[in-house]
């Protein structure tokens, strides 16, 4: 009982600051989630900031910066406010989150390559490929 005394609800409070409910589920802190916010604010204003001051020259650069940026982000959201680690639920999550990428990677990888693919061979002829036709 002396644990519901202390935080107010059926957990109690582990050795790295997160409070444990009964199911063994890690929630975080104020401090944890203000750090996840201002890390988020920071990874969404910077890729801003590169966009509209033309900072980069090169649109490609550009646009690989951002997904870089965009990669980091998630791996913030994923830390800061999923809790999922390879500790969490004997690694489980962590498991089912690396399947879920690599689903993630084959599906848009694939349609590039089809759409490129079917641009690169479905574009309609020039006059002088007409031309050269029986």
């Amino acid at each position: 009982m002396d644990n519901l005394a202390d935080t107010g609800h059926g957990g109690h409070q582990g050795h790295d600051g997160h409070h444990d409910d009964d199911d063994g589920a890690a929630h975080g802190t104020l401090k944890s989630y203000a750090t996840g916010f201002v890390l988020a604010a920071i990874l969404t204003a910077i890729p801003f900031w590169l966009v509209m001051d033309r900072v980069i020259a090169s649109s490609r650069v550009t646009g690989l910066v951002i997904l870089a940026f965009a990669v980091v982000q998630i791996v913030v959201h994923i830390i800061y406010f999923l809790h999922m680690d390879t500790k969490s639920e004997s690694g489980w999550n962590m498991l089912a989150l690396i399947f879920t990428l690599v689903l993630v990677v084959i599906t848009l990888s694939g349609s590039i390559w089809i759409m490129y693919h079917l641009n690169a061979n479905m574009m309609p002829m020039s006059t002088h490929d007409m031309r050269k036709m029986p």
